[in-house]
């Protein structure tokens, strides 16, 4: 999918109907990975999705030259997967895209179905995620509405802000009609816009539709238009054939003035472009004053592509983090790349550390996750003495990767950078491990992870039915544990719940300490909230905490996926961030309280403590998890 140079910003009319989502846009594009990650706007068939999808890369590219935008319909990411499915080439065009500054996906709506695809997909957007890295999706219908896609994708693309376009308003359909006849040098009536912008219509392309049907009807004196009720001729003083006479003389002249060399150097420019190469050097012999020989030039490019491909190929065997690196998409740093892979084969390469943003002073600390954080603060201040390993559960997006990333982390920090801290998901350590199964590298895989003074895998629950890398990771886990080394698991379910997982595994699991992450409760969402708007520089006000926090949610990731909709929506109104506001973006309806029950009335105007649930222990906590508070 190539950026089409006309959807801007500037060429975007922007209404009610997609305000929103053109304010989310444009602040995506101006500080990528830091705002709505991701953005995922949606809404019927020509809307305006792939414009805003696309004006988000040309202003990144405006204002960062240097980022690197990558941008694909699903079906073209299915073709591309699939291509790199029947060459082995899986992990190499997963960190080709996890290291793309901007990655825009169009027609998200394609992916019931595809489980396979779903996962490569949630591996992708969590790599990236975690580098900050922005991601921006579209789709005909929201995240949620989607049939048959892994729960957990569905989180992941609801986490950042979700936004819809709709049809435009009447105004806006008079404001498209006009830029569009700008756009073209054409002179339109008012009264003739009025009336097409009247026309029932569901999409901004039936809008532009209508108004070619109509030009072409002035313009080539139909024997319809006659019939039409617009008299007033549209295209300037030139007749239709003295206008095709222009053109064809403006086509000689162009074609007179372009030099065939050059028109093939572009073709080949854009192909390797297509491809994820860098091209500068190619570019640049585009201004060369006379004809160089392009032959030779192309040549030597295509043999330095094909040299760095060879090199990528040996660091994967090697390393599979270093598929995909940024060295072996550009030729003119062929001589890095050749030491980058001289280097990974002169020592073990440990996996990548920790995520740096997931820190534990960011971890808000409730009664959901207190137990966690006390075992995890425990084991940060002395790793390997107290609970190893340390198991990590709960449900999606409750926590549990930003804890185990900051466990890492606080490690790191706390040893000055000497300690070894090693952080893998579960799958990437399968698919290694089946990458060193088929190139006779197993014992280089045993030794990267053995080279680790801190372990950190994510979401083990991956790990079942996977006999050969339960066998392999059993030996790992025995070397770092007799070592004295640190191993900390996460999971969505309890170690005795995960299916076809090896008994010596599940005892030396359970031989730790195994702590569980709750959905956030009524405090601990205020606290969440509060920092969200903190973040965003908006007022936590105990109104707007009341209506935000009441409904009961199942994950963090969900929290935020609020916080960013109702900022993003006090922006694009111009208005201040209110309880108001809040009720109207949430479909909450009026103010609750005149359907209060006594009950719940008496709990607004007075102590909430012993009339909320969610304040009041109704079960004595387990004593295992009392020990551990009196043993700290």
């Amino acid at each position: 999918m190539r950026l089409d140079p006309r959807l801007t910003f500037e060429r975007l009319v922007v209404g009610s109907a997609n305000r929103l989502a053109a304010a989310a846009a444009r602040a995506v594009a101006e500080a990528p990975g830091t705002t709505y990650n991701p953005l995922f706007i949606y809404g019927g068939s020509g809307l305006g999705k792939t414009h805003l999808l696309t004006a988000v890369g040309h202003r990144l590219q405006e204002l960062q030259p240097a980022a690197e935008v990558f941008a694909l319909t699903l079906d073209e990411f299915s073709e591309q997967w699939h291509a790199a499915v029947s060459a082995g080439e899986t992990h190499a065009f997963g960190r080709r895209l996890g290291r793309v500054d901007l990655l825009l996906l169009d027609d998200l709506q394609f992916l019931t179905g595809r489980r396979e695809m779903q996962a490569e997909l949630l591996r992708l957007f969590t790599a990236m995620q975690e580098e900050g890295r922005q991601i921006v999706c579209t789709s005909d219908r929201p995240p949620s509405e989607i049939a048959d896609v892994d729960e957990r994708l569905i989180q992941r693309l609801s986490g950042g802000l979700v936004v819809d376009v709709s049809v435009p308003e009447f105004e806006a359909r008079v404001a498209i009609l006009r830029a569009a006849c700008a756009e073209r040098g054409v002179s339109v009536p008012d009264r003739a816009l009025d009336t097409l912008a009247q026309r029932g219509v569901n999409s901004v392309r039936e809008l532009q539709g209508a108004l070619n049907q109509w030009l072409a009807r002035e313009t080539l004196g139909s024997p319809s238009a006659r019939h039409t009720p617009f008299s007033t001729p549209v295209i300037a003083p030139r007749s239709s054939s003295e206008f095709l006479s222009f053109l064809d003389d403006v086509t000689s002249v162009v074609q007179s003035h372009v030099e065939s060399w050059q028109v093939r150097l572009r073709e080949v420019i854009a192909y390797w472009q297509g491809e994820g190469y860098r091209t500068a050097v190619l570019e640049r012999a585009l201004a060369l004053p006379k004809d160089p020989d392009v032959n030779a030039l192309v040549e030597m490019f295509a043999n330095a592509v094909e040299h760095l491909r060879d090199l990528e190929a040996k660091a994967t065997a090697i390393d599979a983090e270093l598929g995909g690196h940024e060295l072996f998409r550009d030729p003119e740093r062929l001589a890095q790349a050749e030491d980058l892979v001289e280097e990974a084969l002169a020592g073990e390469r440990p996996p990548g550390g920790p995520n740096p943003s997931f820190t534990r002073a960011e971890f808000e600390v409730g009664a959901a996750n207190q137990l966690a954080v006390h075992a995890a603060d425990a084991v940060i201040a002395t790793p390997a003495t107290r609970y190893n390993p340390l198991v990590i559960t709960g449900s999606s997006g409750v926590g549990k990767t930003h804890l185990l990333h900051a466990i890492g982390n606080a490690i790191a920090e706390a040893s000055h950078g000497e300690s070894r801290v090693a952080c893998v998901h579960a799958q990437v350590l399968v698919d290694e491990l089946i990458a060193a199964i088929q190139d006779g590298s197993v014992e280089r895989w045993r030794n990267r992870y053995r080279a680790a003074d801190v372990l950190l895998v994510d979401d083990i629950q991956f790990l079942a039915g996977k006999e050969r890398t339960q066998d392999e990771f059993f030996l790992v886990f025995n070397a770092l544990t007799e070592a004295g080394k640190q191993i900390v698991l996460a999971s969505d379910r309890g170690v005795s719940e995960i299916p076809e997982l090896a008994s010596r595994l599940r005892s030396r699991f359970e031989g730790g300490l195994t702590v569980e992450i709750l959905p956030p409760d009524r405090p601990l969402r205020e606290q969440l909230v509060a920092r969200f708007l903190t973040a965003l520089g908006r007022p936590a006000t105990p109104e707007l905490l009341d209506v935000v926090c009441d409904p009961t949610v199942q994950s963090v990731r969900e929290l935020i996926g609020v916080v960013n909709r109702l900022a993003q929506a006090s922006e694009s109104r111009g208005v201040d961030l209110d309880a108001a506001l809040a009720r109207e973006e949430l479909g909450l309806g009026a103010d609750a309280s005149a359907t209060m029950a006594p009950a719940a009335a008496a709990l607004a105007a007075g102590d909430r403590t012993f009339l909320d649930r969610e304040r009041v222990v109704w079960d004595w906590p387990d004593i295992g998890g009392r020990l551990i508070e009196e043993m700290r």
